[in-house]
């Protein structure tokens, strides 16, 4: 037989660790702490369910027929009028829907990044980003966004892009302040760098009122209709249900010509009916009228899972508690502790944890790992925590 030609060589630098959590819910008795995964039980079924069934009845042509590359006009425009206030005002032409989060980051690579280009990325990094960019094969440039000498203007000169997620970060959990925001507001304006600011935990505070988005402190120094550097990523997969894949970006009308382009090569539109149920969702106030027992739930297995920590793992691990978001961030105190080798042994132990070597660029992280307090239960929470200091001490004494 002749032999085939070889995949492309991206491949060999991709990982497992998204497809191992994300099939961790079908294995019996696994818990589940390595993904960001909401509860199923916040989806509003019914509701959809008519929403769904009103959009094919009365927005057939919209809903089961190809769309505007660039999403449905009326979805547009209620993503402009959400996100207009009183120092930024947006229109249709500000605005690209998008086949979820996921493929606004990949056309944004599509767009902007020819292979080698540099990349300024807050650090830790989120996965999905790393794994939309891999094939483009970037260099990267950390910004250590809590580092006392953190130097904006410095870290993006040069670079394509500079990529942030300022609310609760991803992997993180980190709540990047307002002075921190507005530096790299600044410096994208002062070096002409595009800044996306990525923002599916946007709307999962816990404990204070929001701080202002890096879109907003961007059009005080910008024109109306916006078109400053800051490139906004939204998404319902957090305050709605994943699987509609809807998100959305809101940028600079050069920007959105730009990654609509893209688009029209990935996937030429993002489903009807899935953007007609997402207008109605919000146009209705039923994704609103949600967000508080999201936060409620949410809120308490935070809680939980710290109260956990606290329990189990306070001679193991350092961490902070999050005021928002999905994640909390946990640095083994013996730096001989690899979490690579840990995700295996938690395996085997019952629970599931995310490594911090895949949200470095580099890899060389080690020593930290990622969990999650949305998708479990507080028992559930409780007991994977017991296995998760069970496997440590069990990882440490093989290291």
């Amino acid at each position: 037989m002749p032999k085939r030609p070889a995949f492309a060589k991206w491949l060999d630098d991709t990982n497992d660790v998204t497809a191992t959590f994300l099939a961790a819910g079908r294995v019996p008795g696994l818990i589940n702490l390595g993904g960001g995964l909401p509860d199923t039980s916040v989806w509003p079924v019914p509701e959809l369910a008519g929403l769904a069934s009103t959009a094919v009845a009365k927005h057939a042509a919209e809903t089961l027929a190809y769309t505007p590359v660039a999403g449905l006009p009326n979805l547009r425009d209620l993503i402009a009028k959400r996100f207009s206030g009183d120092s930024i005002t947006l229109t249709r032409d500000n605005v690209l829907i998008t086949s979820g989060g996921a493929q606004a980051l990949g056309l944004l690579g599509t767009t902007l990044v020819e292979e080698g280009a540099v990349i300024a990325a807050q650090a830790p990094t989120y996965l999905g980003a790393l794994d939309n960019w891999r094939p483009r094969r970037p260099r990267y440039r950390p910004m250590r966004l809590d580092a006392n000498d953190l130097d904006p203007a410095k870290l993006m000169t040069g670079a394509q892009f500079a990529y942030a997620v300022p609310n609760f970060s991803n992997p993180t959990g980190k709540l990047v302040d307002t002075e921190t925001r507005q530096s790299l507001v600044d410096a994208a304006h002062d070096t002409g760098t595009w800044l996306i600011e990525d923002d599916p935990y946007g709307a999962l505070y816990y404990d204070a009122p929001p701080l202002p988005r890096m879109l907003d402190l961007s059009a005080e120094k910008s024109r109306n209709p916006y078109d400053g550097p800051v490139i906004y990523l939204g998404t319902v997969s957090k305050e709605l249900a994943p699987g509609l894949r809807i998100g959305w970006v809101i940028a600079a009308p050069e920007m959105i010509k730009a990654l609509s382009t893209a688009k029209q090569g990935a996937d030429m539109c993002t489903s009807g009916l899935c953007q007609q149920i997402t207008h109605d969702a919000f146009a209705t106030g039923l994704a609103d009228d949600m967000l508080p027992d999201i936060l409620s739930l949410y809120r308490s297995r935070r809680d939980a899972l710290c109260a956990a920590m606290d329990a189990h793992l306070g001679e193991l691990y350092d961490w902070e508690r999050p005021t928002g978001g999905m994640f909390v961030w946990a640095t083994a105190k013996r730096p001989e502790l690899n979490t690579d080798h840990l995700m295996k042994v938690g395996l085997e132990h019952g629970v599931c944890i995310s490594p911090s070597s895949v949200f470095d660029p580099e890899g060389r992280d080690r020593r930290s790992v990622r969990l999650n307090f949305t998708f479990n239960a507080e028992d559930k929470l409780a007991t994977g925590i017991s296995r998760l200091a069970e496997a440590t001490r069990t990882a440490l004494a093989q290291s």
